[in-house]
């Protein structure tokens, strides 16, 4: 028990600031897992978009060695799509991004990139 200025006794509150600090330190925690699931969303979405890019422009100029070795560079699992059109080359690169394990609820991420090829050389 503790006293207060007064000289009263206050019964009840011993371990207060333990249970307070026992919340706070949770909060805290999982604070910071959101935030580094968010920047984890975050560097995935880019290597996306930089996929998506590479393999576009390495399409677009015809070198199918370049394309593999962009393909190659996806984040894992993710599914990479080529389309030639009439002047347009397309590329969607989808992955689905899972918090620590598979059973968790996924976040869908999808980076596009259009290119126009370049004109064939006369050899």
């Amino acid at each position: 028990m503790s006293t207060t200025a007064s000289g009263t006794r206050r019964t009840g509150e011993r371990g207060m600031v333990t249970a307070e600090l026992a919340v706070a330190t949770l909060a805290a925690l999982v604070i910071l897992l959101l935030l580094s699931w968010g920047l984890y969303l975050m560097v995935v979405q880019v290597r996306c978009i930089d996929t998506a890019a590479e393999v576009a422009r390495q399409a677009a100029r015809g070198d199918d060695a370049a394309v593999a070795r962009a393909r190659r560079e996806a984040p894992a699992g993710a599914r990479v799509q080529i389309s030639r059109g009439p002047g347009l080359v397309r590329v969607q690169v989808s992955v689905v991004a899972r918090p620590l394990t598979a059973r968790l609820v996924g976040v869908p991420l999808r980076a596009r990139a259009e290119v126009v090829p370049e004109p064939e050389r006369p050899r």
